[in-house]
């Protein structure tokens, strides 16, 4: 895997450089000298003095100038990539693929479109421009060699996925059996708690109901003061009932002695 992945990164290279070589001899060859404005061939001096950045500069000038200029946006796409823009750069690779060319300029803007999704990691992408590419030019071996290796990269990201969705639910499964389990014990508690809560109250009613009955069984207890209240009143209606015994036998003894003096 890591051999292969150098041996990608060596053609990778050597086919960006081969290409992009191609279109520069191609844009400053004698029959193009004339179409070709002065921010384009400085753009051009710029890359190969690997000043990207200037060289993107340069481009971006050239399209403003015209903004439907093939070699402007062929070229600023590889000044992208070198400052590895990607994003910026699939997208001016793709509006290329669609532009009506020869098939060799339509071989070469798919290629770099795959090149710059391979960088991107979106290996479904990148394996569908390496087959246009070719589709566009069979004999064209940086396309197989950099296809095959999108291709492996693609299984592996599907793999990775794969584990990873699968790990994804045997934790949601664990976390399922987890909330089972807490429920199961909660409710074991609860029901627990309950029943205890149950005794409790039974038992206290049980106290009261024999609170109740020895209440009832043994006699009401009066305080001291209240029973000598209650002799008081006793004496008091006892003398009470003497005294109107006295007088009851008192008038008796008058009523004997008048009948006698008769």
């Amino acid at each position: 895997m890591v051999k292969q992945f150098k041996y990608f990164r060596q053609i990778l290279i050597l086919s960006v450089l081969k290409k992009l070589v191609w279109i520069l001899l191609v844009f400053t060859s004698a029959a193009y000298a004339q179409k070709e404005n002065k921010y384009i061939r400085n753009g051009n001096n710029e890359y190969e003095e690997k000043n990207y950045k200037e060289a993107e500069v340069d481009y971006m000038k050239a399209l403003e100038k015209s903004p439907e200029s093939y070699k402007g946006q062929y070229n600023l796409g590889g000044a992208l990539y070198k400052q590895e823009n990607y994003e910026d750069a699939t997208k001016l690779y793709n509006n290329l693929t669609a532009r009506e060319t020869g098939k060799d300029a339509r071989a070469d803007a798919w290629y770099n479109l795959g090149n710059s999704l391979l960088k991107s990691e979106k290996y479904a992408e990148s394996v569908e421009a390496y087959k246009n590419a070719l589709r566009n030019n069979p004999d064209d071996l940086d396309a197989k060699y950099n296809l095959a290796y999108a291709m492996k990269k693609l299984q592996q990201q599907q793999q990775e996925q794969q584990n990873k969705e699968q790990d994804q639910n045997e934790d949601q499964q664990q976390d399922q059996k987890d909330q089972q389990k807490q429920d199961q014990q909660e409710q074991e508690q609860d029901q627990k708690d309950q029943q205890q809560q149950n005794q409790e109250q039974n038992q206290q009613q049980q106290e009261k109901q024999q609170q109740n009955s020895q209440q009832q069984q043994q006699p009401q207890q009066i305080s001291k003061q209240d029973a000598e209240r209650m002799l008081q009143a006793l004496k008091n209606d006892e003398n009470k009932t003497l005294e109107k015994v006295r007088i009851q036998q008192m008038q008796a003894t008058r009523a004997k002695k008048v009948e006698k003096d008769w």
